[in-house]
This record gives C-alpha cells, sequence and structure tokens, in this order.
C-alpha cells in the first residue's frame, strides 16, 4: 500500500504541474521534479532494498514536511505574484532529494544524471518566473540534507567515479 500511495502521490504532483506549465523549460522542470524521486524509490524497488524503501519514506517525508511547512509559514511572494508559497522550492526540493538519495545510497556515479536534472529543475523554476533564485538554492539544500541524514550505502557498498591525468575508472569500497 505505501509504494503505490507514493508512486501515485509523486505522480499526481508531476500532473497536475505539468498542466500549468506555460513553457518546455517549465513542463521538462516538472517531469524532472516527479521522475528523479520516482526513480530513486524505483530502483529500491528493483534491487528488492527493504532498507533503502524505508530511508527512501523517512528522507523524503522529512523533505516534504520541512518543506510545506517553511513554505506555508514563511509566506514568500512568488516572483510572478501569483501566490505567497515561493520559499523553498518544493520542485527543487523534490528533485535534489531524489538525486542525493540516489548519491548516498548507490554511488555518486549512479547520481550524476539525477543531479544534472535536479539542477536543471531548479534552473526551470527561476527561468519560468516561478521561484527566485534563494529558494531553488534552499530548495536544494532542504533536499540533500533529507537524504544525507538518513540514507546509508546499499550494503555498505559504494561506487566512485575516479578521474586523473594519467587514469579514468571507478572505486568499488566496502564497509564491513
Amino acid at each position: 500500500m505505501k509504494k503505490t500511495t507514493l508512486t501515485l502521490f509523486l505522480l499526481g504532483v508531476l500532473s497536475t504541474q505539468t498542466l500549468y506549465a506555460t513553457s518546455n523549460t517549465q513542463s521538462i522542470g516538472d517531469i524532472l521534479a516527479g521522475a528523479i524521486p520516482i526513480v530513486a524509490y524505483g530502483t529500491t524497488l528493483y534491487l528488492n532494498d527493504k532498507e533503502g524503501q524505508m530511508q527512501f519514506y523517512k528522507s523524503y517525508g522529512t523533505n516534504l514536511v520541512a518543506t510545506s511547512v517553511l513554505k506555508y509559514t514563511i509566506r514568500e511572494k512568488r516572483p510572478d505574484s501569483n501566490d505567497k508559497d515561493s520559499f523553498p522550492s518544493f520542485h527543487t526540493s523534490s528533485a535534489f532529494s531524489g538525486a542525493s538519495f540516489i548519491h548516498k545510497r548507490y554511488g555518486l556515479s549512479y547520481a550524476i544524471p539525477a543531479y544534472i536534472g535536479a539542477v536543471y529543475t531548479g534552473y526551470s523554476r527561476v527561468h519560468s518566473n516561478r521561484h527566485h533564485t534563494q529558494d531553488v538554492v534552499a530548495g536544494a539544500v532542504l533536499g540533500m540534507a533529507s537524504s544525507w541524514y538518513f540514507v546509508t550505502d546499499y550494503k555498505g557498498v559504494q561506487i566512485q567515479p575516479m578521474v586523473g591525468t594519467e587514469y579514468n575508472g571507478v572505486t568499488l569500497s566496502y564497509n564491513f
């Protein structure tokens, strides 16, 4: 039941926001805001990573609550003057929460595309005049902090890219 509810929630946010998009940039950012955490959670399902699923619930749930509390407590006006829930950016916090979950749980090499998508999501929010830059930065910090606090390495295994002047490769480390 939890898996279905979370996936439906993320898809609901994704589809609702995309309906109101005013540009392709905004639409892509809307899609990435939902798709990145869906991929992060989907990875836990694919790997049958029960511990990762629980960590995702904690990290994404904390991010959702913290973002919402700040958004509706601070009441910062959006750049387009549409409403007063600009700070922090939920789209950005959602995308960065998913990207940093992948990074922390499965390694940076798997998270690079997600981080690129998360940065684009933040860019799209400023570009579409829905958020100020500080809203996006705060959303990114919230999303990353929630994952870094609750998430541990998958089975103690961490895979990282290694780049040097004379070599390229990956390092694999295991915690006992």
